[in-house]
C-alpha cells in the first residue's frame, strides 16, 4: 500500500508547486490538487503528465489511479473564490 503523503511528496521534489494535496486511503486511487506556475499556457493533458512524470514507474503500478485538479496560481484563485 502507498501513502497519499508520499505521492504529495514526491509531487512536490518534481514539480515547483505553489499547492499540493493529495488524499486516498485505500493505498491504490488517490485524488488530488496541484497548483503550479509551470502550468501556464500547458492544455489540461500536458499538466497531467507533468503530475504523473514525477511518479515515474508508480504510476499504473503502485499507484493505480490518481484523479487531478491542476491549476496555474490565477486559476487557483479564482477556484477558491467559488468555495
Amino acid at each position: 500500500m502507498f501513502q497519499a503523503s508520499e505521492i504529495q511528496r514526491l509531487i512536490g521534489q518534481g514539480l515547483p508547486c505553489e499547492f499540493v494535496s493529495i488524499e486516498g486511503d485505500d493505498g491504490v486511487h488517490f485524488s488530488g490538487i496541484v497548483v503550479s506556475a509551470s502550468f501556464e499556457g500547458k492544455m489540461r493533458v500536458r499538466q497531467h503528465q507533468a503530475v504523473y512524470a514525477t511518479l515515474g514507474a508508480l504510476m499504473g503500478n503502485e499507484i493505480h489511479a490518481l484523479q487531478l485538479q491542476t491549476f496555474t496560481p490565477a486559476q487557483w484563485a479564482e477556484f477558491q473564490k467559488t468555495l
